[in-house]
């Protein structure tokens, strides 16, 4: 485990600010204004993510020569680098422009609010308006649209609604794309009811377009809200506008991502009838939805008919296959797409990769998920910590802990570093605890707290039921003050692992101690820590206090369930108090709560060891009449009860009964049926005859009570054992 502390680098962090940038190499030396304003011209027409870069980088030459471009390129780079958003680098120039005095144009300061919207710097944004004022150009739809789009794509759409508001104030009029832009928004962040109110005064307004509907469809289906999202495409039908391959298969992945299949392929027939073209999107939303139904002949139809109309199946159609193969349980199919994917030319990515990782691991295939983690690294894909996460869940799942240590390491080897997070850490130290490595699961958390990553309640709760399971109480405490000291507030989980932990160690004053502190300072204690305690009570012979702990329960608004009275009935009875087991069955029968398997077997059991065999009796057949199968342990409660009375006639009655029902009997209940056979007996050589038999039968082999009752009759007819004998 050093060996991976040792492993474990932490990368520096890298501040990524663009207000200066150092010029590149490669940036060509143009020695007149220009020459620059011509090249520069020339980048800013084609711009794109990738010259961004070397545009910059000329501007930044040309100024630090003091060779400033015109005001007219200055104003062409701000728009165009804009406009492929690379927001700082545009700020940057509009700095550069202010210090040189270069005149802004309006499609500059327009641009302005874009940048300083879109890098959270919305007061400032707001301050552009006044400057556009200022400048004698007006305040039209225009800008409002700018800041709008801006608002909503980074989620303030809260602030987006108060300036669509006040756009009234100012007397400026929203259009369409107003209403577009917010409407897109509100979907965005679930605020339906919202949007539909918009689309309403839209309608009053200005007239809905294709986007409007199309946006509104969209955000509805991808809400789940597929109802209203239908009615939309009706009133668009009505209003003479036409869905196009976007709404239609919009609503065919909404239908399908929510099971409806059948609807969905019924929209899609609807899309073909009006001569609507399905894309590849189309497609790859039925295949997927056909495949998470379980219809993979359908699917591979479906993918044959796509190629067949000339669309080339995309990284997202195979993904999807893969995705709906793994989710029916038929991972092994869901690795040949894999393969047909990779034929085919088409590169998988690395969800495509996470997809089928999680969908063999899930179902089991660990080693095949390992198989294609190398594939994945082999053909240049980076995992990322999804992929390691995912395969290291799968692999302390099966038992693999060992494998999951080689696996953390491979992450964090140089060609494939990964830095892993804390999901990374609770799943490595889950696994070490499940199999009582509790040590190297704390030295792992330690490790972890190096790095920088805290943990959180979970991965203490992990270490907590590793020690209080291996009973290294002290460790336990010694981690609980730890975890006070980093302010972290144990949970109710918390809390519940320790009262179970101690109650089952024998340290019930100490799990009391727990108990009270939930009490009095939160959180509440849950029903399952009132039955471990009340089970512990009852156990250690404290049924008062256990009676104390169940009246209380109706004090804090909590129900007993069917645990707590089995738990309850069964410390009574154990105590003699026959009493207060009948008020409790009575008191569970009136909360509508009906005796399980537990609580009869609980009944009969403690009526049998008491004496009392005609109330077991009598339990014995209000159990079977509830249609309830009696187990091994009812069988030989009973068996020891007659046993103990002498009660033979019952002993082979019940054994008859045992046989017709085609009783399995384990090695206990075999030995006490030969045990009562022998007490019941009177002949001499049939007890010393019969203690050999039951040294022969205790084999661990399981027989049915027929088997054991035929094979005694041969030997002993004399005890009349077999069914029809008189």
């Amino acid at each position: 485990m050093n060996a991976q502390g040792h492993l474990l680098k932490r990368w520096p962090v890298r501040v990524l600010r663009f207000h200066c940038f150092q010029p590149l190499s490669s940036t060509p030396l143009l020695n007149s204004v220009p020459a620059i304003d011509s090249h520069l011209v020339s980048l800013c027409e084609k711009l794109t993510p990738q010259n961004a870069r070397e545009a910059f980088s000329l501007f930044q030459s040309a100024v630090d020569s003091d060779s400033l471009p015109s005001g007219l390129t200055c104003n062409s780079l701000m728009g165009a680098l804009t406009r492929t958003r690379n927001y700082e680098m545009a700020l940057s120039v509009y700095g550069k422009m202010t210090r040189a005095n270069v005149l802004l144009g309006f499609r500059t300061l327009c641009c302005l609010i874009e940048c300083f919207i879109s890098t959270h710097e919305v007061k400032v944004a707001f301050g552009v308006v006044g400057l556009i004022i200022k400048k004698g150009f007006v305040v039209s739809t225009f800008v409002i649209n700018i800041m709008l789009t801006g608002l909503c794509r980074i989620g303030n759409v809260e602030r987006a609604t108060e300036l669509f508001h006040e756009m009234k104030r100012f007397c400026i009029s929203p259009d369409v794309v107003s209403y577009n832009v917010l409407m897109n928004g509100l979907c965005k962040t679930n605020k339906f009811e919202e949007a539909l109110r918009f689309l309403e005064e839209m309608e009053g307004t200005c007239q809905p377009n294709k986007v409007t509907y199309t946006t509104m469809v969209d955000g509805l289906c991808k809400g789940g809200r597929l109802d209203i999202a239908e009615g939309l495409l009706e009133r668009m039908k009505k209003k003479g506008l036409q869905g196009d391959v976007i709404m239609y298969s919009a609503l065919i992945s909404g239908f399908c991502n929510n099971g409806n299949f059948s609807m969905g392929k019924e929209i899609f027939n609807e899309m073909l009838e009006m001569g609507i073209c399905p894309n590849v999107v189309t497609y790859s939303c039925l295949m997927h939805g056909l495949c998470k139904e379980g219809q993979w002949e359908e699917a591979k139809a479906m993918l044959d008919r796509m190629t067949d109309h000339g669309i080339v199946p995309d990284v997202v159609t195979y993904t999807c296959l893969i995705d709906g193969l793994c989710k029916n349980g038929r991972a092994k199919q869901a690795l040949n797409i894999l393969n047909l994917m990779l034929e085919k030319g088409e590169e998988p990515n690395t969800i495509t990769y996470n997809v089928l990782i999680d969908g063999l691991c899930k179902g089991g295939l660990i080693e095949d998920s390992c198989k294609v983690l190398d594939r994945m690294i082999e053909k240049g894909k980076k995992p990322d910590v999804v992929t390691y996460n995912t395969l290291l869940l799968g692999l302390c799942k099966d038992g693999k802990v060992d494998e999951g240590i080689k696996l953390f390491n491979l992450m964090l080897k140089d060609n494939c570093y990964v830095n892993p997070d804390v999901v990374t850490f609770n799943m490595l130290i889950q696994g070490l605890c499940n199999e009582g490595r509790v040590e190297e699961a704390m030295e792992v958390y330690n490790t972890m707290a190096k790095h920088g990553i805290l943990g959180n309640l979970m991965t203490i709760n992990f270490i907590i039921g590793g020690y209080l399971e291996a009973g290294r109480v002290n460790k336990t405490m010694e981690l609980w003050k730890h975890v006070l000291n980093l302010g972290f507030v144990p949970n109710s989980i918390t809390y519940s692992m320790m009262i179970k932990g101690l109650c089952s160690l024998g340290m019930i004053s100490m799990a009391k101690g727990f108990f009270g502190t939930m009490r009095t300072h939160g959180p509440s204690p849950t029903l399952i820590d009132y039955n471990t305690l009340i089970s512990s009570m009852c156990k250690e012979g404290s049924l008062e206090q256990a009676k104390r702990l169940f009246q209380e329960m109706s004090h804090v608004n909590l129900e007993p369930d069917i645990v707590t009275f089995n738990t309850i009935i069964n410390g009574s009875m154990k105590a003699g108090n026959l009493s207060y087991s009948k008020e409790l069955l009575i008191d569970m029968i009136g909360k509508g709560l009906a005796p399980d398997a537990l609580t009869f077997s609980t009944l009969i059991n403690r009526l049998s060891k008491t004496g009392l065999l005609c109330e077991a009796k009598i339990v014995f057949e209000k159990m079977v009449a509830c249609g309830l199968t009696p187990d091994a342990f009812v069988y030989d409660s009973l068996l020891k009860g007659f046993s103990s009375k002498g009660e033979t006639e019952e002993i082979i009655g019940l054994l008859h009964q045992m046989a017709e029902k085609g009783v399995v009997l384990d090695p206990e209940l075999t030995s006490t049926i030969l045990t009562c056979l022998c007490q019941s007996s009177d002949y001499l050589d049939i007890v010393e005859s019969m203690q050999k038999f039951s040294q022969q039968s205790s084999d661990g082999k399981h027989i049915t009570c027929n088997e054991l009752l035929l094979k005694l009759d041969k030997s002993y007819p004399e005890l009349k054992l077999t069914v029809g004998k008189s």
